[in-house]
């Protein structure tokens, strides 16, 4: 894996790297709320930009072609939306969690508090070890996707080495069982450091690769590409809900469902922070529980009975259809 810092140093371009216009050459456009001639012009400005650093510091007789500069400026771009699409969800689940419920337990407040065996719960959690557990798995998540292309690149390197394999059925079908030593090791070292960071893990720090939890480092990779696409719709439909209050008929429905657009986005937020981190979604506490792979199964298990839930139509007069990646 190279990284544009090493790829330009290795070409004598790493000035580039210091010129302003990086950071509009690589800058992303949202179209959200904004009008077409807006976003028009924050686009000519991106390929100016772009045009300006080649026209810069492109110097093909020195090992920097112009095709090495732009695909250099572009990777910097990708990484932006890589972050976006999949830790951004993260951290706007974290500021909606701090903004709307408290840390300590108040009895005039909204509760998070689960107990085990009832209404589906596998953990038995207060209101403060709830929201604990809640904030650092997000946080986690969000340490996950941060450092994503390294991990991926390391699944690649552990499912490819040669090393041998056991095919058996783990209870998700038929499963190449493979050890994954280089992306534990990586993802042991992210969570000592959240739990150095946060005092301890409310819940296991069990990391399940290479068992019937998690195969192999495929597997994964898989697993963790699924929390933005759990996330994102949520976020977007809370956002949506102002939007949909301004309309006579939708606001007429969530007024007599809800009690208003704050008490809607509620609802959401409650349930979510209870039912998707309780323990749930397979069919022994070896496969869900508390674990860091565990975690995921329980959010996951959560989307998938989204058709139940009584905020489920908000979801689609937002525009949600599925939580595959497709809005």
């Amino acid at each position: 894996v190279k990284n544009v810092f090493d790829f330009l140093t290795a070409r004598n371009g790493i000035d580039v790297l210091r010129d302003p216009l990086v950071a509009v050459a690589t800058s992303e456009i949202r179209s959200a709320g904004k009008p077409r001639h807006v976003i028009d012009r924050e686009l000519r400005a991106k390929e100016n930009a772009l045009k300006t650093l080649v026209a810069r510091y492109a110097r093909p007789n020195d090992g920097l072609s112009v095709d090495d500069l732009r695909m250099a400026v572009l990777s910097i771009g990708d990484s932006h939306n890589f972050l976006r699409w999949n830790r951004a969800p993260c951290d706007r689940m974290l500021e909606y969690l701090r903004a709307n419920f408290s840390r300590r337990y108040n009895p005039n407040a909204l509760s998070l508090a689960i107990v085990a065996g009832v209404g589906g719960e596998r953990l038995t959690h207060s209101h403060s070890q709830q929201y604990g557990y809640v904030e650092q798995t997000l946080q986690l998540w969000a340490s996950i996707l941060n450092d994503f292309p390294r991990l991926w690149h390391l699944s690649e390197m552990d499912l490819l080495d040669g090393s041998p394999y056991r095919l058996r059925n783990t209870g998700q079908g038929l499963q190449r069982v493979k050890a994954a030593p280089r992306v534990y090791r990586a993802m042991s070292g992210i969570v000592n450091r959240m739990s150095q960071q946060v005092g301890g893990f409310v819940g296991s720090a069990v990391i399940h690769l290479g068992d019937d939890a998690v195969p192999n480092s495929l597997i994964f990779v898989d697993k963790y590409t699924q929390v933005a696409r759990i996330l994102n719709p949520i976020c977007t439909t809370i956002e949506q809900i102002d939007e949909l209050y301004k309309k006579k008929d939708t606001q007429r429905y969530i007024d007599q469902t809800f009690g208003g657009a704050e008490q809607a986005k509620l609802a959401i937020l409650t349930d979510f922070f209870r039912h998707a981190f309780n323990g749930s979604g397979a069919d022994n506490a070896y496969m869900s529980g508390s674990c860091i792979d565990g975690r995921l199964t329980s959010c996951w298990n959560w989307a998938n009975r989204i058709a139940k839930k009584p905020f489920y139509h908000l979801f689609l007069l937002a525009g949600f259809s599925s939580f595959d990646g497709e809005w």
